[in-house]
């Protein structure tokens, strides 16, 4: 699928239901995309692409202004993966985009590929920062915001982050500092999957409320089942007018979303999958999109 160079405008309820269709459509892609790559490895954080891919399917099929040909284009959104272990959601999106070749996927991870298994600006046409060490996308995105707006250039900063993030206190001045500066050209999205490398979020620190935090930090706060695309669309299109400081959607996401053999996998954020499993995976997928 082709993206667009310039923002598609809100349609309106009344042609919602077509953007939901052909979101819905990329969404199935993209989970495709990341089941390839994971195929390669026989591992990863396959769990969490499947889970975000509703969300990166609305960011860069009905969102992002930006031009597939010309990643470095001045007047593009901004998009970064703080997370950077999510590279393979972003690559399995990028390639729906247009930004990757399809059948680069297939050297995820390998020697000499542009797509590490975590994410290097680098190495990646698209990839904005090299993420990694959690807690430095929020300032980055922060920063950027600033440096757009003294250049004059509207261009929106999406950054992407996840619930264990929100144990970085790095986090957490980023957004005391954009709020401050009245960025509302930055919208932060937060993937709440409730599970952490070290076990479920909510027992490694406690982080709830997040509406209520997130708004005392004076964000505008919307919270939303991350795998229901209408729900996303009419929330990123109530952001794209909200003026006056910067947004937040807090999107509570499954992990394995769509393949119901890895949606309750033990062990689940690095998650290692059998080679017999992955053509399972696949018809699971398929007959996810049929129903």
């Amino acid at each position: 699928m082709t993206a667009l160079s310039s923002p598609q405008a809100p349609a309106g309820t009344a042609h919602r239901p077509e953007r939901v269709e052909r979101i819905r459509q990329a969404a199935h892609r993209i989970r495709r995309n990341a089941l390839v790559m994971g195929e390669v490895q026989g591992q990863g954080y396959i769990g969490q692409a499947l889970g975000v891919a509703d969300v990166l399917a609305v960011v860069y099929t009905d969102q992002l202004r930006h031009r597939p040909e010309d990643p470095h284009w001045p007047d593009r959104d901004r998009f970064l993966l703080s997370i950077g272990h999510y590279a393979i959601a972003a690559y399995a999106a990028m390639a729906e985009a247009g930004i990757i070749p399809i059948e680069e996927l297939e050297t995820y991870g390998s020697d000499d590929s542009r797509l590490p298994m975590s994410a290097m600006a680098s190495y990646t046409p698209g990839m904005e920062i090299s993420g990694g060490s959690l807690g430095h996308g929020l300032g980055v995105a922060t920063g950027m915001a600033l440096g757009l707006r003294h250049l004059g250039n509207e261009a929106r900063v999406f950054d992407l982050l996840s619930d264990g993030e929100l144990d970085e206190g790095a986090t957490w001045e980023a957004a005391m500092a954009c709020a401050h500066h009245g960025l509302d050209s930055v919208t932060a999205i937060v993937d709440v999957n409730a599970l952490q490398a070290d076990g479920p979020t909510a027992g490694v620190l406690r982080t709830e409320p997040l509406v209520d935090k997130w708004q005392a930090f004076g964000w505008h706060a919307l919270r939303v089942d991350g795998n229901d695309v209408t729900a996303l669309v009419a929330a990123f299109d109530e952001i794209r007018g909200h003026r006056g400081s910067p947004s937040v959607l807090i999107c509570d996401t499954r992990i394995g979303c769509g393949v119901p053999l890895l949606e309750n996998r033990e062990k689940a954020h690095f998650m290692r999958v059998d080679e017999a499993e992955w053509q399972i995976a696949r018809n699971q997928l398929q007959e996810g999109l049929a129903r």
